[in-house]
């Protein structure tokens, strides 16, 4: 049995590409100020349980959605290269809505926690699915994974990948936690202004896995007919 170390670079490299796609598009941030606004009626104590386990639960949709969605997707027939090219424009048309408009973002975010009002056991439903990893985070998550290498250093990648998955969860928890505080810090315009700046790298970590999409089916065009140029 191989017990060589894992390959640094590579953990490394993947948990520098997971991380900021992943945290741009939960915005744990800007979520904690709507996440203090619906929490308005309810205790400390109450908050902070609801936190821990908002964040625990955020960490299972990541990273299952980041182990899981692209052997899903490769089980129907979907290549690598195309998955690539999908996911990356899914991440880039997301994060342009979001650098153009982020009101109507936390409009719907807003809308989302409403049936929190109504409900006493809101941690899974809807206070992680879908106002913290809601579909957008998924679909990061899973144009992340198609971004894993095909020889040797898999597991070196899935590892960098969920450390930045729990990175991200533990944000959500502790800024959860603190949403109060948040809220007096920031105020609405300043989450704003934070908003557009992470839109602005997803908006470059889509373009960035759109173009490895369009590299990897060239390149197997290119090697399926040799002849073709």
């Amino acid at each position: 049995m191989d017990f060589s170390p894992l390959p640094v670079s590579s953990l490394i490299g993947a948990f520098l590409l997971a991380f900021p796609a992943l945290f741009s598009i939960v915005n744990p941030v800007g979520a904690s100020l709507i996440f203090d606004q619906a929490m308005g009626g309810r205790g400390q104590d109450e908050r902070r349980k609801l936190a821990r386990s908002i964040g625990f639960y955020s960490f299972l949709v990541l990273l299952g959605s980041l182990l899981l969605g692209g052997y899903i997707l490769n089980f129907f027939g979907v290549s690598l290269g195309a998955l690539r090219v999908a996911g990356g424009l899914v991440v880039a048309i997301r994060a342009w809505g979001l650098l153009m408009d982020p009101q109507e973002h936390e409009d719907r975010k807003t809308s989302d926690t409403e049936p929190a009002k109504r409900q006493e056991d809101i941690a899974f439903f809807p206070m992680t699915m879908p106002f913290t990893t809601g579909p957008g985070s998924i679909s990061v998550a899973i144009a992340l994974s198609s971004q894993r290498p095909t020889q040797g250093s898999a597991v070196a990648f899935f590892l960098g990948a969920g450390l930045a998955a729990a990175g991200v969860a533990i944000l959500v928890w502790l800024l959860y936690r603190a949403s109060g505080r948040v809220t007096r810090l920031l105020g609405q315009s300043g989450a704003r202004v934070l908003s557009r700046l992470v839109a602005f790298l997803l908006l470059c970590i889509g373009v960035q896995i759109t173009a490895s999409g369009f590299e990897n089916l060239v390149s197997v065009f290119l090697a399926s007919h040799p002849g073709a140029f």
